[in-house]
């Protein structure tokens, strides 16, 4: 569980903001504070492990508040939550290290997806051990992607995208492709290329059903942010070996009902 510390000078947007950090799972919000000043009293007593940062405070700054704890070297995680949105700004909270910077006014959906981010990322981290280019390039693409529709490859629909979200997460269990497209009111295609993205950033497990002959069944669990990363054992029968074989590829032209 993650321990949060919401900062904004707005009592009601504190609330507000505090109430969607706490939808997400595996975050809990363990403080709020008003000011710069009521923020570090609050730190000393009972350390978190990140701080959602508005930058217009009664008596400093949220980047001043940032530079406060890094001489003291406190190295807490930072997302800027705030309407400040001028590049300067922008500029010294990323050289101050926030590891992101979410402009208000902002939706639900933005803020989880970077929470869930930022569960993933730290998941990986405290794995330990050494990483490949390829591991790093994806670590340090985690936040800078999260809720990002701009950042979907070419061809995906952000609103499609949301839509299998929605449906992995409301699951009660694992799904195949073909049920996910049924909930989501797309093409099994469509549902496939989306499930392949959500795969290669670690957003679900994947794990094979065999039936009785044919292929194995691909079925697919939303990962919540505070459940490690990694996919759980094959359902297969005992004695046969797991199938590395990957969903059927769809066509090559984009399905009309995904909208791009």
């Amino acid at each position: 569980m993650f321990a949060v510390l919401v900062v904004d000078d707005d009592v009601r947007v504190a609330r507000i903001n505090a109430a969607y950090v706490e939808k997400v799972p595996g975050f809990e919000v363990t403080a709020r504070a008003h000011s710069a000043a009521e923020a570090l009293e609050l730190l000393s007593a009972h350390p978190v492990d990140l701080i959602l940062l508005d930058h217009y405070l009664p008596d400093e700054n949220g980047l001043d508040l940032v530079r406060h704890l890094r001489r003291r070297g406190d190295l807490t995680d930072v997302i800027m939550v705030t309407a400040a949105r001028d590049l300067a700004t922008v500029q010294a909270a990323m050289r101050l290290g926030a590891l992101q910077y979410l402009v208000k006014p902002f939706t639900f959906g933005a803020l989880s997806s970077r929470l869930e981010a930022y569960g993933s990322l730290r998941h990986t981290l405290e794995t330990g051990g050494e990483a490949e280019q390829a591991e790093v390039d994806r670590i340090f693409g985690t936040l800078a992607s999260a809720g990002t529709p701009n950042a979907l490859p070419k061809g995906h629909s952000p609103t499609t995208a949301e839509l299998v979200r929605q449906v992995l997460r409301s699951a009660d269990g694992p799904l195949s492709a073909q049920q996910i497209a049924d909930r989501a009111g797309i093409s099994r295609q469509t549902a496939q290329r989306y499930l392949k993205l959500l795969d290669r950033t670690g957003r679900v497990t994947l794990a094979l059903r065999y039936g009785e002959t044919g292929r194995p069944e691909h079925r697919y669990t939303w990962r919540p942010s505070d459940h490690p990363p990694g996919r759980p054992p094959s359902d297969h029968p005992p004695g046969r070996p797991p199938s590395d074989h990957p969903p059927g590829r769809p066509a090559d032209r984009s399905d009309r009902t995904d909208g791009t």
